[in-house]
C-alpha cells in the first residue's frame, strides 16, 4: 500500500510540471491570436489614414489655386486650367438618388414576396438569380446599358416621357430636350438596377430572421399579410433594413465604369433628367490617364477627395440613424 501511494504522488507531482507547460502554451497562443487581430485591426485605420494623407496632400494645389469657388464652379477646361467640382457631385448625387428611389421600394417588395409570399419552389431560383445579378462585373452593365438600354429608352420610353409631362409645369423642365438615350437618367436606372440585389439579398435575411412566433401572433389576431408586414417584419428588422440600403447607396456613389458608358461625360449641370451629365468617378476615370500637368492631376484627385467625404458623410448618418434606432428598440 505505501509503495502505491509513493508511486501516486509521483505521478501527480510530474504531472504538474506538463500541466504548467500546457497551459504557459495556451496563454501564449491566445496572446499571439490577441496581437495578431489587433494589427489587423490597426493596419485598417492605418491602410485608412493613408488614404487620407495621400488625397489631402494631392488635392492641395488644386484647393489653393481654386478655393472654394472649385466646389461651386461649373467649368471644367483642361486648355485653360480652369476646373470646378460642381458638375460632378450633381451628377453623382443625382444619379444615386434616382438609383436609391427605385431600388429600394422594389429591392423590399422583392424580399417581402420571397419570405412571405413565394412558393417554396420558386424561391431558391430567384434567390439564385438575386445572387447572379450582384455577381456579374459593372462593366457588363455598362455594355449592355450602352448598346441595349440606352436604344431601348431614346426610341420608346424617353420620346412618351416628353409627351407625357410636356405640359405639366415640373415635370416638364426634368424630362426636357431631344431624347439622347444616354443622359443622367439612363445613368440612375443602371444603379438601380445594380444595387437592387445588394438591397434585395439584406432585406430577404433579416425577414428571414423574424421569429416566426411574432408573425403567426399577428396573424391569429387577424392581420393581413400587408398588416404584418408593416406592423410586424419591418418594425422588427428596420435596423438590418436601413444597413442594406446604406451598402446600395454605398455602391451607387462609387460605381464607375456601368455610369462612364451611359452618362453622357458632359461636364455641365442640367435641369432635365434626359441630359447628359458625368460623375466624380466618371470624370476620374476618362481623364486621370491623360492629366498633363500638377494642376489637372491635383483637381482630379481632389474629386476623389470630394467623393471619399461624401460617403464619408453618408455612412456616418447611416450609423448615427442606426444608433437611434438601436437606443429606441432597446
Amino acid at each position: 500500500m505505501v509503495d502505491v501511494a509513493l508511486q501516486s504522488s509521483a505521478a501527480l507531482t510530474s504531472d504538474v510540471p506538463s500541466r504548467a507547460r500546457v497551459l504557459d502554451r495556451l496563454r501564449m497562443g491566445d496572446a499571439v491570436f490577441r496581437n495578431i487581430t489587433r494589427l489587423a485591426a490597426l493596419a485598417v485605420l492605418v491602410i485608412l489614414g493613408g488614404v487620407i494623407v495621400a488625397l489631402i496632400s494631392g488635392a492641395m494645389p488644386a484647393l489653393q489655386t481654386f478655393g472654394l469657388n472649385f466646389l461651386v464652379e461649373e467649368r471644367w477646361n483642361p486648355v485653360t486650367e480652369r476646373f470646378g467640382a460642381i458638375a460632378p457631385i450633381y451628377g453623382t448625387i443625382v444619379t444615386s438618388f434616382i438609383a436609391m428611389l427605385i431600388a429600394v421600394p422594389v429591392g423590399l417588395m422583392i424580399a417581402v414576396f420571397l419570405t412571405e409570399l413565394c412558393p417554396m419552389w420558386l424561391r431558391r431560383p430567384i434567390g439564385i438569380a438575386i445572387e447572379l445579378l450582384a455577381g456579374i462585373p459593372s462593366i457588363i452593365y455598362g455594355i449592355w446599358g450602352l448598346f441595349v438600354f440606352a436604344p431601348f429608352l431614346q426610341q420608346h420610353v424617353q420620346p412618351a416621357l416628353i409627351g407625357l409631362f410636356g405640359n405639366v409645369p415640373v415635370l416638364s423642365t426634368l424630362f426636357a430636350g431631344p431624347p439622347y438615350g444616354i443622359g443622367v437618367m439612363t445613368a440612375g436606372l443602371i444603379l438601380a438596377i445594380m444595387v437592387l440585389p445588394f438591397i434585395t439579398s439584406i432585406s430577404r435575411d433579416v425577414f428571414d430572421a423574424v421569429p416566426p412566433m411574432l408573425k403567426e401572433s399577428a396573424y391569429g389576431l387577424g392581420c393581413t399579410t400587408w398588416e404584418v408586414v408593416r406592423y410586424v417584419v419591418l418594425p422588427y428588422t428596420r435596423v438590418g433594413v436601413i444597413g442594406g440600403v446604406m451598402l446600395g447607396l454605398g455602391r451607387a456613389l462609387g460605381e464607375t465604369m456601368a455610369v462612364t458608358f451611359v452618362i453622357g461625360n458632359a461636364h455641365k449641370i442640367s435641369s432635365s433628367l434626359l441630359a447628359p451629365g458625368t460623375t466624380i468617378s466618371a470624370t476620374i476615370a476618362n481623364e486621370f490617364t491623360e492629366a498633363v500637368g500638377d494642376l489637372y492631376t491635383s483637381s482630379l484627385i481632389a474629386l476623389g477627395l470630394i467623393l471619399f467625404l461624401i460617403t464619408f458623410i453618408v455612412l456616418a448618418c447611416a450609423r448615427y440613424l442606426l444608433l437611434r434606432l438601436e437606443q429606441r428598440i432597446g
